[in-house]
Formats: structure tokens, sequence, C-alpha cells
């Protein structure tokens, strides 16, 4: 369990309080959308997850362990992996597979267990035949599986992605959001913030962010449903609520908590089928 309780951060010297009395608890295995307008606090926010900050004021508890901890940072670190925006800000070695092998360098272990977890980590996002590829000769979609790879071998329990299809083409974004999609099957926690309500319809919860605080969190059919209050901060909808509402608006009263393709079809066959009848 990740808790956070009455969390403030405020950044120095600028005076900017990113963090003000956040709560929220996220639970093993969860896959959580974080969303909001620009510098409404989700990157700090999930920079306490693992230590890259510590709140002014306030409690993080990681597995238990409180991140003010400096005795537990490695065990903190371990259990919560970040993936950046950038993958360039966090890849560190030549190759690949160096590249992959720098977390589980870091905790001493045998060679046979890195080389081990390297494997699986790169075989785990689908690139085992980049390892040894030089990381300057690597995609933006390709650098970011890298990344991703990178904190699997660290074996965590939590991902915290940082809009992880930010600047990739349509099919190199499909290609990392199946295997964010894959990691949560297996069970790993993943914790994506986004700014693409598409991406954030389909996850199980999500949670808004607005000025600093916790504006929503619940479903995305409930999120969604809550049109007044997202359009209040600026937040846009997803195509498919904004198509529904179109069709309300022209007469046909359609549902606009749908938020999947397969759910909205099925919908606008009713009413067409409603309207002929």
């Amino acid at each position: 369990m990740i808790t956070l309780e009455n969390v403030y951060y405020k950044y120095e010297p600028e005076g900017i309080d990113a963090l003000r009395g956040v709560s929220l608890q996220i639970r093993e295995g969860e896959h959580l959308a974080l969303i909001g307008p620009n510098g409404c606090g989700k990157t700090t926010l999930i920079r306490h997850l693992n230590s890259l900050l510590l709140p002014a004021s306030g409690k993080v508890t990681i597995g238990g362990f409180d991140t003010k901890d400096a005795g537990h940072q490695a065990d903190i670190r371990s259990l919560v992996g970040m993936v950046f925006q950038n993958p360039d800000n966090q890849i560190v070695g030549m190759t690949v597979e160096e590249d992959v092998a720098f977390g589980p360098e870091n905790l001493r272990l045998p060679t046979v267990e890195i080389k081990k977890r390297v494997a699986g980590a790169l075989a785990r996002v689908g690139i085992s035949g980049l390892a040894c590829r030089n990381i300057e000769n690597l995609s933006g979609g390709e650098k970011r599986l890298v990344a991703i790879a990178g904190v699997l071998a660290m074996q965590p329990r939590y991902i915290a992605l940082d809009e992880p299809t930010a600047f990739l083409d349509p099919a190199a974004a499909k290609r990392v959001l199946d295997i964010v999609d894959k990691l949560h099957s297996e069970g790993v926690g993943i914790i994506h913030i986004t700014h693409n309500m598409a991406e954030a319809s389909l996850t199980q919860r999500i949670v808004v962010m607005n000025e600093g605080r916790i504006y929503l969190d619940g479903t995305p059919q409930e999120i969604f449903g809550k049109i007044g209050l997202l359009q209040k901060i600026g937040m846009q909808l997803p195509q498919i609520t904004e198509l529904l509402i179109k069709l309300e608006e022209s007469g046909f009263p359609a549902r606009t908590d749908i938020v999947n393709m397969e759910d909205a079809l099925e919908e606008i066959l009713f009413l067409i089928r409603k309207n002929k009848d």
C-alpha cells in the first residue's frame, strides 16, 4: 500500500505551493491515472513515491516505510520504480543491456542474478533483440521501453509513469500502452500521469488534481460523468464522451458516462433503433 497523509510541499526559493494537504491511498496491483491541468502537482506527487522529494509536512509511506527514513530509501526505491517523461533523463548506459543492468548492479547482486533480471526485463517489454544496441541509435519509443525495462529489473511492486506516450507516434504510443497494460495484468501497480483522456479512461481509477489538491477521485465512469466539474478546471473530455454529449444536445438522449468504444457503439445503435421505432 502507498499512503499519503496530508502532504504539503513547496518549491524553494520560488515559494510555489505544489502540494497542499494531499491524502491518498494506492493499493497494490491498482491501475490509477493521475490527471489535471498543467502545474497542478501531478509530477511533484509521484516524485514523493520513491523519495526523490520529501514532504515539507505530512507523511508518505510505501509498503510501511516512511519516505523520510533515510535508512529505508533503498527499500522504497525498490518498491516504486519511476519512468520519467523524457527517457534521456534516466538512461545512463551506452547499450541497452548496460542500462537495464545499472539498477541491479547498484544493489550489488551476483552477476548471474543481474543477467537473469536484465534478460527477464527485456523480454517482458519485448525488446530482447535490442540488448546490444547503442542507446543513441534507438527511437523515442524504444528508449521509453528501455526505461521501463530498467525499472522492471529492480522488480518493483509499483511503476509510476510520467506521460509515457508523450511525443511518440501512434504506433509507438500503442506499443508502450500495451506493455503497461500487460504489466498491470501481471500484478504490477501502475500510477500513470497523462493528458490523454482516452488513456485515462482505460484505467481502473482516476485521480484528478487541481492547484496542488485532490479534486476528484473515482472510476473513469464516475469522473467523466462529472462534466461540469471537469470543465470548470479546463479539463478535456474523452472524444467518445464529447460525441455522446453532442448527440444529447441534438435531441438524442444518450448516456454521457460511457468511456469505451464498445459501450459507445452499443449506445449509438440503441439510439438508432429507438429513433426508427
